[in-house]
């Protein structure tokens, strides 16, 4: 398997879009029927060696608990229940409106209850029309959909290695649905004063001080695959910070600066991963040492123990 595939925007854009409303659909029946974890922990995917998935959820309103899983070598949804019961259906040929009717379907046929609070796309442009009316999505490339799991497990093993150079509280590695990218974030363990106006979920994301890493497909702002770090709250004089390679650069973003790579300017070096790997590192340590972080959490390789490290 090659390490990070190619895959452009355009060349699944139509796929994507109808996939992340798809994801949208089931994280809202997570989201209802999870127990509420810290930062929203308990929101997004995880992967699988097939595809995604919830996790085991519920169980919701006195029913089983059950998981639904993207398949995306078979390409189907897969729901089922602690009893060993099971519903699944293709995923390709179905609008985002079918592809609901058939979640629900699949949910009640199974005894399950759980429903998104709010059945509307999150925080893309048709925000305003129900799932249940949505026939306008309706592209399903196989391949490419393939070809994106196999990315975001790529992605994902490089950001567990990543991860484990902190032991400090650090964030599982998660898949969010709401916005179709992959991170990990470390937390500094201070508290910060949310702007009574920020909505409850910005509340609870961003109430200690953290510094995200992570990549995203590419939407309408960065048309294309990046790899990204931010600090929030960003510290003075971020951006005067170096970022290695030197393909990378500080991007501004709604007030704030991402660090950005982009996924082709990786895949160009004779070592991709370690150069994302040191892309991290640059942009981690450029928030710590500004933001004064406790810079003994940091153990190479996962180690915590001095005595043990090389």
């Amino acid at each position: 398997m090659e390490m990070f595939p190619s895959l452009p925007l355009e060349s699944w854009r139509e796929s994507k879009e109808t996939l992340h409303r798809f994801l949208q659909v089931v994280g809202k029946v997570r989201l209802e029927a999870s127990q509420r974890r810290n930062h929203w922990w308990n929101v997004p995917f995880h992967i699988t060696g097939r595809g995604i998935t919830t996790r085991p959820t519920g169980p919701y309103g006195g029913g089983d608990a059950f998981c639904v899983d993207f398949d995306f070598v078979a390409h189907r949804l897969v729901v089922r229940t602690l009893s060993g019961r099971e519903v699944s259906f293709p995923l390709a040929g179905r609008s985002v409106a079918a592809f609901y009717a058939d979640t629900v379907a699949a949910l009640d046929a199974l005894g399950i209850q759980a429903r998104p609070q709010h059945p509307y796309p999150y925080d893309l442009p048709d925000a305003g029309r129900p799932f249940a009316e949505d026939e306008e999505h309706r592209s399903y490339d196989p391949a490419a959909v393939t070809r994106y799991w196999q990315v975001l497990t790529q992605v994902s093993l490089l950001l567990e290695e990543y991860a484990a150079g902190f032991s400090g509280k650090t964030s599982p590695v998660h898949h969010f649905w709401h916005t179709f990218d992959i991170a990990v974030t470390r937390f500094s363990g201070r508290e910060v004063p949310v702007p009574p106006e920020a909505d409850p979920v910005t509340r609870e994301a961003y109430s200690q001080e953290v510094i995200s890493a992570g990549f995203w497909f590419g939407d309408e702002n960065v048309p294309a695959p990046a790899f990204y770090s931010y600090t929030a709250p960003e510290p003075a004089d971020l951006t005067t910070r170096p970022l290695h390679p030197s393909a990378a650069q500080w991007s501004p973003n709604r007030g704030s600066h991402l660090a950005l790579l982009t996924y082709e300017d990786a895949r160009a070096t004779p070592d991709p991963w370690t150069t994302v790997l040191d892309f991290y590192a640059t942009a981690y340590r450029a928030g710590a040492d500004l933001a004064a972080w406790d810079r003994t959490k940091e153990c190479p390789d996962g180690i915590t123990d001095p005595h043990l490290r090389p």
